[in-house]
């Protein structure tokens, strides 16, 4: 069992270090102004170099039963991006809009992951943290969207600080399966959010100047039960992960897995296992978002793949839930930032 400990008020403590760990809450502010960030070679890095090095984005996928929302804002202090995509599920079909904003320019970022509001573009799309809950707003071409993110009074999130290379620390929160309320209009047409289910992810810290991931997530309600799913490798493994199972509400840690796929030919099938056996997943790619950025100092080669979950995965009670067909998310990334 993986332990863990009641989230610190600020992440950084009072000798400027992380508290390193998972968290049974989230933290009520990161506190980066106060973190003793220092350099390869031991001495206090410069503030240009404590601004800039570090990294935050925040991530909201919206499971209907017609349609699968992305939607996602990143600051990574040189440049500021966006982008929102609609999946239509019966005709296969994507549609997208994305932003890219120099500095500080036409955008906000709350360093907070329990509270503040972070938006871009005049507001196109926007995240308020509100008392850890979640409210999205969304107003583009495609989609116009106000809803709010509800957990079970009793569910926990994913919350953990894991070291980062040589001096720093990434902090990641994630809360899937979580019940959607509020309205959406896809082309000015009203999407039914009685069965829609929804999760987020909030990360930031000091990460690796190259770094890279792999990712897959699932917000969805079965034979009525509600079934959440975070897994990842290649951030948060420095002593843990961010894996987790959520089963109506209750937060199951789970321990590495690995990913098998090809980067050469998309269209094939996912493996996702772990050692202990408990995982054992194929993942069918239907459709995908993709972006390449080769802007000198940095790259991003993004692919975040539309297709269906099957296989096993067991709980922390023993208990195995099986996956038919589940539609859900999964992602590569490279960064250069």
């Amino acid at each position: 069992m993986i332990k863990t400990t009641p989230a610190p008020h600020s992440l950084i403590d009072s000798n400027g270090q992380p508290t390193i760990g998972h968290f049974d809450g989230i933290p009520k502010h990161l506190n980066i102004e106060k973190f003793d960030y220092r350099n390869a070679m031991d001495a206090k890095a410069n503030p240009w170099q404590k601004h800039f090095h570090y990294k935050q984005f925040q991530f909201v996928s919206i499971v209907t039963e017609t349609h699968i929302i992305g939607v996602a804002i990143a600051d990574i202090r040189y440049l500021s991006s966006a982008f929102c995509y609609i999946y239509d599920i019966q005709n296969n079909e994507l549609e997208e809009c994305s932003w890219l904003r120099p500095l500080g320019l036409d955008k906000q970022v709350t360093n907070s992951p329990f509270e503040g509001i972070t938006h871009i573009a005049r507001q196109s799309i926007v995240f308020d943290i509100e008392d850890e809950q979640w409210k999205v707003s969304i107003n583009t071409k495609l989609i116009k969207a106000k809803v709010c993110l509800e957990p079970k009074s009793d569910s926990l999130p994913m919350a953990m600080c894991s070291p980062t290379g040589y001096s720093g620390w990434t902090y990641t929160q994630k809360h899937n399966a979580l019940k959607v309320t509020g309205s959406i209009e896809i082309n000015q047409q009203p999407i039914s959010l009685d069965q829609a289910r929804a999760g987020y992810d909030f990360s930031a810290g000091y990460m690796r100047r190259e770094t890279s991931w792999r990712w897959a997530s699932i917000n969805t309600k079965s034979n009525n039960t509600d079934i959440g799913l975070n897994l990842a490798a290649g951030v948060n493994e420095t002593g843990g992960c961010e894996n987790v199972l959520w089963i109506n509400g209750t937060r199951h840690l789970l321990n590495a897995v690995q990913f098998t796929f090809s980067r050469q030919d998309t269209n094939l099938p996912w493996k996702i296992t772990s050692q202990d056996g408990r995982i054992n997943l194929t993942f069918t790619p239907l459709n995908k978002r993709s972006e390449k950025l080769n802007l000198w100092l940095l790259k991003s080669n993004f692919r975040q793949f539309v297709g269906h979950f099957s296989g096993s995965i067991q709980d922390n009670s023993g208990i195995t839930h099986k996956l038919d067909h589940v539609l859900g998310l999964t992602e590569d990334h490279f960064a250069r930032w």
